[in-house]
């Protein structure tokens, strides 16, 4: 889960930053609306991804409330993910993905090992 809230982190910072430009070329320039036409449901679906990652992590890792506070307020300041997202990992809130396949290696294989000796012990 801590991989896929960091790409949903990254790409709902990066479709703001379209959002942006589309809505600079729409009301500024007043040229166009094809901007906010493709990068508003795109911007929408990141946006989305990422508060249901958050909440699931909130869950999974027993964040405090300021914590998701945080992270959910973050959803709506552009750019704002990424820095809440590195600043959960560098707090020990979101394991780095090498960390997280490696703690679920170690499970898997501490359970086939007790498997193993309740066989043999029966």
């Amino acid at each position: 889960m801590s991989r896929i809230f960091k790409i949903f982190a990254f790409a709902e910072a990066v479709s703001w930053g379209l959002l942006l430009i589309g809505m600079f070329f729409k009301w500024v320039l007043k040229t166009t609306e094809v901007g906010v036409q493709i990068a508003g449901p795109i911007h929408g679906v990141m946006f989305i991804g990422y508060v249901l990652c958050a909440l699931k992590l909130w869950q999974e890792k027993s964040w405090p409330n300021k914590t998701i506070g945080i992270g959910l307020l973050c959803a709506v300041i552009p750019f704002a993910t990424i820095w809440f997202e590195k600043r959960a990992e560098r707090a020990g809130e979101v394991l780095a993905a090498v960390e997280e396949r490696a703690a679920l290696r170690g499970r898997i294989v501490g359970e086939m090992l007790t498997n193993t000796v309740e066989a043999v012990t029966g």
